[in-house]
């Protein structure tokens, strides 16, 4: 299997359409990691250009890498270990580019239909052929257009039985995980 996940902060959208940079949040490092733990993520990419943003997260990292955290909770440590930071998107499509020996399919997600889209279930078939994949996952109001004209493909909106479709992204992730890669039962 050959699926990274990237996070981004920079550039998303504000609820006006504007590009922003959006704060990493301790929640979204954590749970994000422990849910690409979970399913077998290889690199869990938080993309940020921001010092500060970056600090925190590097603090975060430590403490439960090397720090204290590191002895009281030996899973979470396990799960922190797949945190990478990069500055940008670019820089993510580079290195996992250099350990695939090729470049991955960039799969967008979002709250709304948008570019050309992807199955889970064909998404799920280039995973089983070990095809190099990177899913990204926008913070703020989603991903911004220049992202999206990067990606080969578009994952389709998760929905409810209601028209109310305002996941957490640390839900969003989780739930996509678990169509791609979770254990499917035979009927």
């Amino acid at each position: 299997m050959a699926v990274d996940i990237a996070l981004i902060h920079f550039p998303v959208i504000n609820k006006s359409g504007e590009t922003i940079g959006s704060a990493v949040t301790n929640l979204d490092i954590h749970d994000i990691a422990r849910a690409s733990k979970t399913f077998g993520i290889d690199n869990y990419y938080i993309v940020t250009p921001y010092t500060d943003q970056q600090e925190l997260v590097n603090e975060i990292i430590e403490h439960w890498q090397t720090g204290h955290g590191a002895g009281y909770n030996p899973a979470r440590k396990s799960a922190l270990a797949l945190v990478r930071l990069k500055d940008t998107l670019d820089d993510v499509i580079g290195q996992v580019a250099g350990e695939r020996g090729q470049k991955p399919v960039l799969i967008t997600t979002s709250a709304q239909l948008q570019g050309i889209s992807i199955t889970f279930a064909e998404t799920r078939r280039r995973i089983e052929t070990n095809e190099p994949i990177l899913l990204l996952f926008g913070t703020a109001h989603g991903l911004a257009p220049e992202v999206l004209e990067k990606a080969d493909y578009t994952l389709p909106p998760i929905k409810g039985i209601t028209g109310y479709n305002h996941l957490s992204v640390r839900s969003a992730v989780s739930i996509i995980l678990d169509r791609l890669l979770g254990c499917m039962e035979k009927a």
